[in-house]
């Protein structure tokens, strides 16, 4: 019994939908339309994106595995690692000390906490 009621209820909506699209189609452009005027320069306080900002990408072959090593002024930030057979992943910088961290999609990669309680 639903499905008759299904059925129905496609059949009659079928005519409405395609009334609404003709009258978008068919609208009427007025006759006083003017161009946009250009587009105003940018506020004085907003910084233009400078070239060297971007990463320097390096690609190195080691065997069959890729490695793409990302730098901003000369730092490794970021690596990503492409074997041979599976899944790429990628390797970012946690710290200053050298920590890294493997980073393989969706989920926040795992932070471990390196807090200094002593020192001897």
């Amino acid at each position: 019994m639903r499905l008759h009621y299904l059925i129905l209820l496609v059949v009659l909506a079928l005519p409405f939908s395609s009334l609404t699209a003709e009258a978008v189609d068919k609208k009427p452009i007025p006759a006083d339309l003017e161009p946009l005027p250009e587009a105003l320069p940018p506020p004085a306080g907003v910084i233009e994106a400078n070239p060297a900002d971007e990463p320097e990408i390096t690609i190195v072959k080691k065997g069959e595995t890729t490695v793409e090593e990302y730098r901003v002024h000369g730092e490794l930030y970021m690596q990503k690692i492409t074997p041979s057979h599976g899944a790429p992943y990628y390797l970012m910088k946690q710290d200053q000390d050298g920590g890294w961290s493997r980073y393989d999609g969706p989920a926040a990669p795992l932070v471990i906490p390196k807090w200094v309680i002593f020192r001897f």
